[in-house]
């Protein structure tokens, strides 16, 4: 039987994603109401800019007053679309002082302050979720958290940005240097004016940062996640990447140790080999490969952002909450009951392309040889070409440590053979 009195939802923020919830909310209020077994009202929506119009949304539950509105004590469940660390960070936690539950897409915050935000939930048994925080509308954190909850997950591979996903493409399937993509990006609207978050790899960082916390049941923060951006990838990289059958991703790489003593959680640019299933995800679509013991490898694949596939995730998350709040219970809460160490990206081992600028003469791949050789480096192809002089040198290796690699190339430099060193890039999905 479906209870009468409405469920009073509060939105903070009623931007792209936030306006979006508020047209899923009224236009499919009848399915909402029949799968949460009540009706869904919308409480309140908090804005900087009140004065703006905003079609379907009664101009009477406006208001800048967001904290007045978290504390009135009839809210069921706030919705926090703001982003950002602070009010949002306040603004949560108030919410839950007040007997309201929390849905959130606000990853930035997620991967600093998950902690003390589930310890606040906890303390007010009180529910917080936030699958649009990662991935979009790609059902992640659900399966991760409670579909996988009864296995062991090893490794998350993903490509969990839209932005860098769509320069990177474009890169590859045109030849087009890495401004020019990213031109046609901010063309198109798929960057931003400032697109720093993105392709430095700040964004992926974070979502990195969640996925590894709940993967791997360990707290891992914003500060553990090795974070490379993707600004000098060049067409040059492309071409080398395709002669080993590659292509270019930027990559978020969460990993359990193979003696499972402790987790890594990184960003980087990567080669991948075409046979590789990240390989043929094209345009702003991201992807998520999970290899777990008994399940095997998964893959999860779809729109990461945008307004209404962020929108399809907050809607998920609110008739969950909404289902909690009226059978009395609460959801998962945070669960680093394993507490492993989180590595530093110096003890990570993968394989390796590295581009050097040589000097044409006999003698020059012994001295680099040698070179790899000494730091405990092995090399799996080398590849040489030059004339007048000048010559260029790519070395794949086999599995090495990052720091291992790192004294290889201080040490290459040093050689006045060696002009300079062109490009390195780690090699994954092998």
């Amino acid at each position: 039987m479906m209870r009468t009195r409405p469920l009073k939802v509060a939105l903070l923020g009623c931007g792209v994603v936030g306006s979006e919830v508020a047209r899923i909310m009224t236009t499919h209020a009848a399915d909402l109401a029949a799968r949460i077994g009540a009706p869904v009202e919308l409480a309140g929506v908090a804005v900087r800019r009140p004065d703006k119009v905003r079609e379907g949304i009664d101009p009477a539950l406006v208001t800048t007053d967001a904290t007045a509105l978290v504390k009135r004590g009839d809210i069921d469940v706030v919705v926090e679309v703001i982003g950002g660390i602070e009010p949002a960070r306040t603004l949560i936690t108030t919410a839950f002082a007040h007997g309201a539950s929390v849905v959130s897409a606000n990853k930035a915050l997620i991967a600093q302050d998950g902690a003390a935000l589930h310890a606040a939930a906890d303390e007010h048994s009180k529910d917080l979720y936030y699958e649009a925080a990662v991935a979009g509308a790609i059902p992640l954190i659900r399966p991760l958290r409670e579909s996988l909850a009864g296995d062991k997950v090893n490794r998350v591979l993903g490509i969990v940005n839209g932005t860098t996903n769509f320069i990177l493409d474009a890169m590859d399937t045109t030849g087009a240097g890495y401004q020019e993509a990213l031109d046609e990006a901010t063309a198109l609207g798929y960057a931003e004016a400032d697109p720093t978050a993105d392709v430095e790899g700040f964004d992926a960082a974070a979502k990195a940062a969640i996925l590894a916390g709940i993967a791997f049941h360990t707290r891992v923060r914003l500060d553990d996640v090795y974070r490379e951006g993707m600004t000098e990838v060049t067409a040059a990289d492309f071409a080398s990447a395709k002669e080993m059958g590659c292509t270019i991703k930027l990559l978020a790489i969460c990993e359990r140790a193979a003696d499972g003593g402790s987790v890594t959680a990184r960003v980087h640019p990567a080669m991948i080999p075409l046979s590789h299933p990240l390989a043929n995800v094209r345009e702003a679509y991201n992807a998520v490969f999970v290899e777990s013991e008994a399940a095997g490898q998964l893959m999860f694949y779809g729109p990461g952002a945008g307004g209404s596939p962020t929108a399809s995730a907050v809607l998920g998350d609110l008739v969950a909450v909404c289902r909690n709040r009226i059978g009395g219970a609460t959801g998962p809460g945070e669960s680093a009951y394993a507490a492993l160490p989180v590595s530093p990206m110096g003890d990570v081992v993968t394989r390796y392309h590295i581009s050097l600028d040589v000097a044409d003469k006999p003698g020059v791949l012994a001295q680099v040889a040698t070179v790899f050789a000494e730091h405990g480096v092995s090399i799996d192809t080398v590849r040489q070409s030059g004339k007048d002089g000048e010559a260029s040198l790519v070395v794949v290796t086999h599995r090495a440590s990052d720091a291992a690699l790192g004294g290889t190339v201080e040490a290459l430099r040093k050689l006045d053979t060696v002009r300079g060193v062109a490009s390195i890039m780690r090699v994954e999905g092998e």
